[in-house]
């Protein structure tokens, strides 16, 4: 009688007592494997259906090991915590595994509570989301079209990457200590956009650090204390911070790794930038932060501003908003973001005609965030609409065109030194072997495949298109596109 009665309360029992009882307790309750797996990792057993939570224990099989690092993921509905699991290690050296109370790096899941600041004083009178960036970093160039702090907050700033731009330099952010300091320069630095503000989405984690600089001259406060101050202590997210200083000690901090030939290499970031990532949290403070969006805790206000999405100045509305990505997955709408930094990988998704909630972060770069994230939504999830079907790109011509022949006459007209004051990098071009190839100091080689369109080759560093003042003449120049980079300019400075 005594143990039924316990069974029925038992999960209302905190973990210590309740370790306490399951291993006094004669029969089934101190065998049950579910039950012995969660308190070794510190968590209470579930409400998840057994067949759930065997299925989520599949999704991470091979994770599930004493020599990988792996992932920690949370559930809930309707605020009520489904699960709650972790595989692997959080620190392969020290042999400590992960638990479902590590403390990740969220990546850019870390995005959506920059604009949770932001939004909150635009609501204090501080800030306009239509003020024009410039107002309050005069520093950046003025591009002749007002950038707004919406544009910001949507990706369509047109605002080129930071750390992209730091890269052509050898000098991004895996190898090299950025602050908020180094944004502001390089940003202010740029003699062009990627394209007029609110003419496309594009991707940047500029405008990102750029509203947590905003945030700290506003306030005279530095950004992790507003936030924890506004945010995080009021919302209960007691395991949540910024990593706005690497070196600080976190303890309960799962460290991050990437394959290697011989296993595993540490591959944690080395920067102090924070706003477009950086967020130091729990599977537990996230699905407690999704709650407070779903149920609207911060006013209806705040609700509408964050889930507000871009729209471009033709009109179109895009799957962007604040720091949120709407989507949809077996038919149900889902307001989700993923995140990568270094090596930690984050999904934070809100499923809201579920009232679901899945979270996944992870301490390797081997996890795809996003699948995996996907998978254990889908275990939660009514199945798709009988006969539904994932949509599909629509078919595009064949555009398949003949690559460009140059001749060895074309090739050593492009040779040369060229120089970026956006990068702050000098690089040569030089023929070797008949082929065209960039060099970087001090031993950087970047080969360079001819495309379809004259003048223009493809290599890691993007798309190069040569420029001639005189058709027939040498280069006088060559830009570089990448994805967050359009068309940087090399200006040619030898002879």
């Amino acid at each position: 009688m005594l143990s039924s009665m316990i069974r029925a309360g038992f999960r209302h029992l905190g973990p210590c007592l309740g370790l306490t009882l399951a291993l006094l307790l004669p029969g089934p309750l101190a065998a049950t494997p579910d039950v012995e797996r969660a308190f070794i990792l510190g968590t209470l057993p579930t409400s998840a259906p057994s067949d759930s939570l065997s299925r989520v224990d599949e999704i991470f099989r091979a994770f599930d090991s004493a020599r990988s690092p792996g992932c920690a993921v949370g559930v809930a509905r309707n605020g009520q915590t489904l699960l709650e699991r972790a595989w692997g290690m959080a620190d392969l050296e020290h042999r400590v595994a992960n638990e479902s109370g590590t403390i990740f790096e969220a990546g850019s899941v870390s995005k959506q509570f920059t604009v949770a600041a932001i939004v909150l004083l635009a609501l204090d009178g501080e800030i306009s989301l239509e003020d024009d960036v410039r107002d309050h970093i005069p520093e950046l160039p003025d591009y002749g079209e007002t950038i707004t702090l919406r544009h910001m907050i949507t990706h369509t700033s047109g605002l080129r990457d930071w750390g992209h731009v730091a890269a052509f330099s050898g000098w991004g952010r895996p190898e090299r200590t950025h602050d908020h300091d180094h944004v502001v320069d390089i940003a202010s630095r740029q003699s062009a956009l990627n394209f007029m503000p609110g003419e496309a989405y594009s991707y940047s984690n500029t405008g990102f650090n750029l509203l947590a600089v905003i945030v700290e001259r506003v306030t005279d406060q530095s950004f992790a204390d507003f936030s924890r101050e506004r945010l995080f202590t009021p919302l209960g997210l007691h395991d949540t911070q910024w990593r706005d200083d690497y070196r600080r000690i976190v303890p309960g901090r799962a460290s991050a790794y990437s394959p290697s030939e011989n296993g595993f290499v540490i591959n944690r970031p080395i920067e102090h930038v924070h706003g477009n990532g950086g967020l130091l949290t729990t599977v537990s403070d996230l699905l407690r932060w999704n709650e407070h969006l779903r149920t609207g805790t911060l006013g209806a206000e705040f609700m509408t501003q964050m889930h507000t999405r871009g729209v471009l100045n033709n009109g179109e509305e895009i799957h962007y908003a604040g720091g949120l990505q709407f989507g949809s997955q077996n038919g149900v709408e889902r307001i989700s973001h993923t995140g990568a930094t270094s090596g930690y990988r984050a999904y934070l998704a809100l499923f809201p005609q579920e009232e679901l909630s899945v979270t996944v972060l992870c301490n390797t770069s081997n996890a795809n965030p996003g699948a995996l994230g996907g998978q254990v939504s889908a275990v939660f999830l009514p199945d798709p609409p009988e006969g539904a079907e994932e949509p599909e790109d629509p078919a595009q011509e064949d555009t398949e065109a003949s690559p460009w022949e140059p001749t060895a006459e074309d090739l050593s007209a492009f040779a040369g030194t060229y120089y970026s004051d956006d990068a702050e990098v000098t690089l040569r071009v030089v023929v070797e072997d008949g082929e065209l190839v960039i060099l970087r100091r001090p031993s950087d080689r970047f080969p360079l495949t001819p495309s379809s369109q004259d003048a223009t080759f493809e290599g890691s560093l993007g798309e190069i298109r040569f420029i001639r003042d005189d058709t027939r003449g040498p280069a006088t120049q060559f830009s570089v596109s990448q994805a967050r980079v359009h068309d940087m300019r090399f200006v040619r400075v030898d002879p």
